[in-house]
């Protein structure tokens, strides 16, 4: 009974905060290149998670390691930096709002590789989900040519990712806590990460007060929307389905329309109503 009402807390708390990292990343793109934040945000939050969960990683059974480094790739490292170069052509209301496929993407690879069942309801949803992004995407398109939407694309593969992670997890690493998981996660991180910011220039420019100032978001982004928002996403995952978990991205894109709102972001009466369709579908394919 106690995990069934704390599921829907860690989802509360989920939402809030990954539905504020989309503003981050647009805010932190002002002074940073996508490279170059995507992997502060990693250096970030390795520190941190390295820092309070150093000795956790003794808890990682070596034949474990594998799944932990492949959750890296998946879960954080490609999506980081395609969700930052992205948000450098699409708005960050609209890049939320593609990342609620994360429970279609879930289920159809769950079904495909994890051995998920499909329901009528699920494949509908799927459908309708699909449906509503080509319109979202189709009509941005159209209402804001200065805007290339052929970067939707590259959210669509982090929601891919995201949902191969999910699936892992919950297949691999049931019984390994949230807290190793994650330290693992990004122990495997830190060098490539740090490599890749290496060769961005981005020491040479980091004098820049614009620079410093994009930092500042970065790191907030790092600590609180990546290192502490993982352990408390690995924990839901354990203790609910990976389908429930993912669902946190249903609530992602009303916290992030809000952000967007008070940044001067619009989506036309079209765009609303394939974010609904989108809502719909993935709803539909999320209930059991």
């Amino acid at each position: 009974m106690m995990s069934k009402h704390l599921k829907w807390v860690y989802l509360m708390i989920l939402s809030l905060i990954w539905g504020s990292s989309f503003i981050l990343i647009k805010k932190g793109l002002i002074g940073l290149t996508a490279f170059q934040l995507g992997s502060l945000r990693i250096i970030f939050a390795a520190l941190f998670l390295l820092i309070i969960g150093f000795k956790s990683l003794i808890k990682i059974p070596k034949q474990q390691w594998k799944f932990v480094a492949l959750t890296s790739l998946f879960g954080t490292f490609i999506p980081a930096y395609l969700f930052a170069i992205a948000e450098t052509e699409i708005d960050s209301s609209i890049t939320a709002i593609l990342n609620s496929l994360t429970p279609l993407n879930t289920l159809i690879l769950g079904a495909a590789f994890f051995g998920i069942t499909f329901r009528r309801s699920q494949i509908l949803g799927v459908v309708i989900g699909l449906l509503g992004s080509l319109l979202l995407v189709f009509n941005g398109a159209a209402n804001h040519p200065e805007q290339n939407y052929y970067y939707a694309i590259l959210v669509l593969i982090a929601s891919i990712c995201y949902a191969v992670n999910v699936n892992l997890i919950k297949r691999f690493l049931p019984d390994l806590s949230p807290l190793s998981i994650t330290a693992g996660n990004f122990a495997v991180l830190l060098v490539p990460a740090s490599l890749t910011l290496f060769f961005t220039g981005f020491f040479d420019v980091i004098h820049v007060v614009e620079v410093q100032h994009s930092l500042l978001y970065i790191l907030v982004l790092g600590v609180v929307g990546t290192g502490i928002a993982n352990i408390i996403f690995f924990r839901l995952i354990q203790i609910s389905s990976p389908v429930f978990a993912t669902s946190v991205t249903y609530l992602i894109p009303i916290v992030a329309f809000f952000w967007g709102l008070l940044d001067h972001e619009m989506l036309t009466f079209v765009q609303f109503i394939g974010a609904l369709i989108i809502l719909v579908g993935v709803y539909l394919s999320a209930k059991k």
